[in-house]
C-alpha cells in the first residue's frame, strides 16, 4: 500500500445516518428534538422522531381509556413536528419520520433506536426529582453503551 492509498478519504461515510430522537412532550424532549434535527440538518442524517406510548396497567384495571390518551398525545406531537417542519420549509431541509411504539420508555427507545439502525441518540433530560435516585431513560442509555446518546437540559 502506497502512502497516498493509506490517507485516502472517503466521501459520505463520515457522520450520523440516523438521528433518533425521543420525545415525551416534555419541555427538555422538544429541546432534545430540536437540538437533533440541527444535527440532522448538518450531518444531511435522517431524523427519525420517537415518541413511546406508556402501556400502564394500572390506569387500563381502573377503566382509565389509557391507550386513547397516548394516542392523542401521539398525534398532538406528530402535530407539533410537522407545524415545526412546514415553518423551516424552504429554509432548511431536513427528512425526518415520526414513530411511535408502545412500552417504557427505555425498552422502547432501545427498540426504536436498533429497528432504526440509529447512530445516535438524542433525549431530553429527566425532569422528575426521583430519576436521581432511580435513574433515567438517558442513563440507563448511556450506560447501555450502543450508541453515542446526547443528553439536552
Amino acid at each position: 500500500m502506497t502512502e497516498q492509498q493509506s490517507h485516502r478519504f472517503e466521501r459520505g461515510t463520515d457522520g450520523p445516518k440516523v438521528i433518533v430522537a425521543g420525545v415525551d412532550g416534555s419541555d427538555s424532549s422538544l429541546r432534545a428534538a430540536a437540538y437533533a434535527a440541527g444535527l440532522a440538518r448538518r450531518q444531511g442524517a435522517l431524523l427519525a422522531i420517537v415518541y413511546v406510548q406508556p402501556v400502564l396497567a394500572g390506569g387500563a384495571a381502573l377503566g382509565a381509556p389509557v391507550a386513547d390518551t397516548t394516542e392523542e398525545i401521539a398525534q398532538d406531537l406528530a402535530a407539533q413536528i410537522r407545524e415545526s417542519m412546514e415553518r423551516i420549509k424552504g429554509i432548511f431541509d431536513i427528512r425526518w419520520e415520526f414513530h411511535t411504539f408502545r412500552g417504557d420508555p427505555y425498552n422502547g427507545l432501545v427498540k426504536a433506536a436498533d429497528d432504526l439502525t440509529a447512530d445516535a441518540v438524542v433525549v431530553g433530560a429527566s425532569e422528575q426529582a426521583g430519576h436521581r435516585f432511580v435513574g433515567s431513560v438517558a442513563v440507563r442509555l448511556v450506560k447501555a453503551g450502543r450508541w453515542p446518546v446526547t443528553v439536552v437540559p
